[in-house]
């Protein structure tokens, strides 16, 4: 059962966490069922212009890019690995295409304080305001090898979300 992690309660593998457990970065309104998800291993965590924060990145050709764009919240959903099969769906399927969302078995809810939606499923929630946002700079990457992540010059788009609330099982609470 999930519930309310006061930040400095909550604990996570972190680098696990995003390399091989995965999120779901949602963002949209539930209540006006205008939404995308997409699964993510790119982020991080941590403390910003003091305030907790969650950065991700989306691609400009990826469809949750516009959500993120025209929306000023978004989710972070984790899941027990019984649901992998629905993450990779939703990695690597568009919602361009038809109801991905459905496909996966998923079922979209209402988050506690944000507009975007989080998923029934998921063990961990973290709803987020974006604060922030730039573009990377290809001509900024210190080392040569990050251009090889975009053989098509599609460089991500960075979003900066404060940490809103919290939601997850007593496994991620301190």
């Amino acid at each position: 059962m999930r519930r309310t992690i006061p930040i400095h309660e909550f604990v996570t593998p972190i680098f696990h966490q995003w390399d091989k457990g995965w999120f779901l970065l949602t963002s949209g309104d539930f209540a006006a069922g205008d939404y995308n998800t997409m699964t993510v291993s790119w982020g991080a965590m941590g403390g910003l212009w003091g305030r907790p924060f969650v950065q991700v990145v989306v691609r400009p050709q990826r469809y949750t890019y516009g959500f993120m764009e025209r929306y000023g919240t978004f989710t972070l959903s984790a899941f027990p690995e019984a649901y992998r099969k629905a993450l990779d769906l939703l990695g690597v399927k568009s919602g361009r295409d038809g109801d991905k969302i459905a496909a996966s078995g998923l079922t979209p809810i209402a988050s506690t304080r944000v507009a975007a939606p989080s998923f029934a499923e998921a063990e961990l929630v973290v709803e987020c305001r974006k604060i922030y946002w730039d573009d990377l700079e290809p001509g900024h990457f210190l080392s040569s090898d990050i251009g090889r992540n975009y053989p098509i010059r599609d460089y991500h788009r960075v979003y900066y979300g404060e940490i809103v609330t919290i939601e997850g099982e007593d496994a991620y609470r301190r």
